[in-house]
């Protein structure tokens, strides 16, 4: 089999909504496997094609190499093949970057999500050179994320197109909040690259746009709902697809610009997690968490099904 058909092979669950899964704190700041065991074993009863560990959502910043590494070799014991595990392991070390990724093969990701060098600002060629660095260094698919709002640096379409045509790369969480761009990326892709947005808000014009996916931060919360919505978009119902997706909208604006301790105090008022977080991120405020409890709270509670598994 030539690498530009097991490149295919690879991404074809690459696709629908897959939760970029937070990381449980105890209240005493250490991490709470068995709730994090919990967390993925959800999303896996409810048909997620993967779980994201150890990135956004997951605070990996404030995580230990040794933490991360634990966190995926746990989510890869729960996961038993039911489903795939992405591991989190960007850096703007391009050293770095590669020790956590050897890492995470070595605990047994099936593949990694490498975010654009952060902070540093390098050019587009030292971009292409730190992710063909990361690639040389591992046998794992490697899905690429770009996020201009927290890493400054855009990983612009030329750039991408000459990084897919490495079979090696499989997809790209696009956090750029441009939905229309599947139409301008498509022509300059090869077949077996997917286009997943990392924006919840615009999903499902993402989607529309020829966009393959969602890594997501909502569908920790509502997974049978997201996994619907998807459903009713590829199947061409759009307008269903629409007003499922416009359940979320209250909860989406809760989880925009305070991503994981909103996303953990929901979870905790699901019963799955306590809502700590670690420094510098801080829990919410009341005003913030009634917000949050409102949201959640309009969402049919059928929606919210697989509680406790």
């Amino acid at each position: 089999m030539s690498a530009t058909a097991i490149a295919k092979k690879q991404a074809t669950w690459l696709a629908g909504y897959i939760p970029d899964v937070p990381t449980p704190f105890d209240p005493d700041g250490e991490v709470d496997l068995n709730a994090f065991r919990g967390l993925c074993e959800r999303q896996i009863q409810a048909g997620a094609p993967a779980l994201v560990v150890c990135e956004t959502a997951g605070e990996a910043s404030t995580l230990s190499p040794t933490e991360q590494e634990r966190l995926i070799r746990t989510a890869v014991d729960v996961a038993q093949e039911r489903t795939r595990v992405i591991a989190g392991a960007g850096s703007n070390s391009t050293s770095q970057a590669i020790e956590l990724t050897r890492r995470a093969e070595a605990a047994g990701a099936d593949a990694i999500l490498s975010v654009v060098p952060y902070y540093n600002k390098p050019m587009q060629a030292g971009i292409i050179a730190h992710f063909r660095a990361i690639a040389d260094s591992t046998r794992l698919p490697i899905i690429l994320h770009d996020i201009p709002a927290r890493t400054v640096r855009e990983l612009a379409n030329d750039t991408l197109a000459r990084l897919a045509q490495s079979s090696q790369f499989i997809g790209l969480r696009d956090g750029s909040g441009d939905c229309s761009r599947p139409m301008s990326l498509g022509p300059l892709l090869p077949s077996h690259f997917r286009l997943l947005t990392g924006d919840d808000a615009t999903a499902v014009a993402y989607f529309a746009s020829g966009g393959y996916g969602c890594v997501s931060t909502v569908s920790n919360i509502a997974p049978d709902l997201c996994r619907r919505i998807f459903s009713n978009e590829r199947q061409g119902r759009l307008q269903i697809a629409c007003a499922l997706h416009r359940q979320l909208m209250p909860l989406q604006i809760c989880l925009s610009g305070i991503n994981a301790p909103a996303l953990k105090y929901a979870l905790s008022l699901l019963g799955f997690m306590y809502p700590d977080t670690r420094l510098p991120i801080v829990e919410l405020d009341e005003t913030a968490k009634a917000a949050v409890a409102r949201a959640v709270a309009g969402i049919d509670e059928h929606q919210l099904t697989l509680a406790n598994c």
